[in-house]
């Protein structure tokens, strides 16, 4: 069976994120939002209006599952 961790510290408009994968830090609000992931990797989301989420990751090489 696995493990895990997060917690999640807000400082202002910034938010450190912190799991057993490391620290990653994110920021924005509702409609705008930028995470930077452990591994290095961004993710911008935009939430619009009517329910519709876009949500891009760049760089950096996708986690693969271990199971």
């Amino acid at each position: 069976m696995g493990w895990s961790y997060h917690k999640s510290i807000k400082l202002g408009p910034f938010r450190l994120n912190l799991s057993r994968h490391g620290i990653g830090q994110s920021f924005g609000g509702r409609r705008l939002h930028v995470a930077r992931t452990p591994d290095g990797r961004t993710h911008v989301s935009v939430r619009l209006p009517g329910g519709f989420h876009l949500g891009k990751t760049l760089g950096g090489h996708p986690r693969r599952h271990r199971h």
